[in-house]
């Protein structure tokens, strides 16, 4: 195995990136694939596999580590709210919908490991939802590719934009959580 080319190191860094849930190496991988850099079967099968894993290690976390991770939930009550509350709407929806949400993806895990959630029924369930979750975002960004790779180059003549696209996007994202943890008086 050549460790110098970009196709080696970008499977290496798929396998990295999606033990903690990144969405972003999943779509750089569908792009990569439709440049002929990597091969989207292989990258996808790696994708969900670490994806499944990263989230198990999670839950084993909340589930029986409970007292060595719980300074760190200190800082983020709102995103435990925010997860409780789709714990307890959407149910084993809950695994699927998590993923697809940035800053809550790895606190379900751990939010449902302290409820008590059945470790074995997590399992199953996160073996298909990262399977969905994988191709969702990998097709999407394979068969978008072209208008991905158009943006990039565009940001590339203006490099400008991306400082305002990258802000837009947090601040979405910021007064999205805002307002979904919100008291409603």
């Amino acid at each position: 195995m050549d460790f110098s080319s970009l196709e080696n190191w970008g499977y290496l860094a798929v396998a990295f990136f999606s033990f903690g849930g990144s969405f972003i190496i999943v779509a750089a991988a569908g792009v990569f694939s439709f440049m002929g850099h990597m091969d989207l079967s292989i990258a996808l099968i790696i994708a969900s596999i670490f994806n499944f894993l990263g989230d198990n290690f999670l839950f084993y976390l909340g589930k029986y580590q409970k007292k060595e991770i719980q300074p760190y939930f200190a800082k983020h009550k709102r995103k435990i709210a925010l997860a409780t509350l789709i714990m307890r709407k959407y149910g084993v929806l809950a695994i699927f919908i998590q993923k697809f949400i940035y800053g809550v993806k790895t606190i379900v895990p751990l939010s449902m490991a302290l409820a008590k959630y059945n470790f074995k029924k997590f399992v199953f369930y996160n073996f298909f939802a990262s399977i969905v979750f994988v191709c969702v975002i990998g097709f999407s960004a394979y068969y978008a590719s072209e208008s991905i790779i158009a943006f990039f180059e565009l940001i590339k003549s203006k490099p400008w934009i991306a400082p305002l696209f990258l802000i837009s996007i947090g601040a979405v994202v910021w007064f999205g959580m805002e307002k979904m943890t919100k008291k409603k008086s």
